[in-house]
């Protein structure tokens, strides 16, 4: 039987979407895009993740090119996979907002070991979107266009199963920016897949513009989520 990491690390060796996007959307797969992003993802699994506790579940947005888009672990960039989890990365070098929140907030939960064995963190769409900009990719979320939205539901409530299948607490599960978590209770009206939602600012609002309460916020998702 797999446990938990392998079940995760299957899950993602797995992801393609092959579905609609509308006009100037693109969806990246880090996996495919470099090999080495596969091993890291595959050490931080199985480090962090080989048993079969049960665990919370704590919803992001979708990866960001410059977090999970490179290394394969969510709101993890290669500055703290490197020096908080130990895995270091050569072919790329991130520095992602919101990976300096939740890392100050895992080191003041009691460190990466114990956040991650009682904590699983994904997205409902877990792969990067791009939107093109003026001639450039810039980072998009997956609600940010009607159309994008209506053409991934289906794809990000098949997701949400899967990650809820690997063994988590479906009883109460947390959210991570408040628009992220009106669009998943749309979808949890229409497939049932979680109990109570708990709704926590997201990491970059908190980094960007609440970063003199910080310590505040850090408090309130300590307080969710033990």
């Amino acid at each position: 039987m797999k446990n938990f990491g392998e079940k995760v690390i299957e899950f993602n060796k797995k992801l393609s979407y092959n579905g609609n996007l509308p006009d100037d959307f693109h969806v990246l797969n880090p996996y495919l895009d470099n090999p080495e992003t596969l091993q890291v993802m595959e050490q931080f699994y199985h480090k962090y993740y080989s048993d079969n506790h049960q665990r919370k579940f704590l919803v992001g947005i979708n990866p960001s090119r410059h977090g999970a888009g490179v290394t394969g672990v969510p709101f993890t960039d290669t500055k703290r996979l490197e020096s908080v989890c130990g895995i270091k990365m050569i072919s790329a070098y991130t520095h992602e907002v919101s990976s300096v929140f939740v890392y100050d907030m895992i080191s003041e939960y009691g460190g990466a070991e114990e956040f991650y064995k009682e904590i699983y963190i994904n997205s409902p769409f877990p792969l990067a979107i791009v939107r093109k900009s003026k001639g450039s990719w810039i980072n998009a979320k997956y609600y940010d266009d009607k159309a994008l939205f209506n053409d991934i539901k289906d794809f990000m409530i098949d997701s949400l199963k899967k990650h809820i299948s690997l063994n988590l607490d479906t009883s109460e599960v947390f959210i991570m920016g408040k628009k992220n978590a009106d669009f998943i209770s749309k979808l949890n009206q229409e497939a049932q897949l979680f109990g109570k939602m708990t709704v926590l600012e997201h990491p970059r609002y908190i980094q960007q513009y609440k970063s003199k309460e910080k310590q505040l916020y850090i408090d309130k998702y300590i307080l969710a989520l033990k």
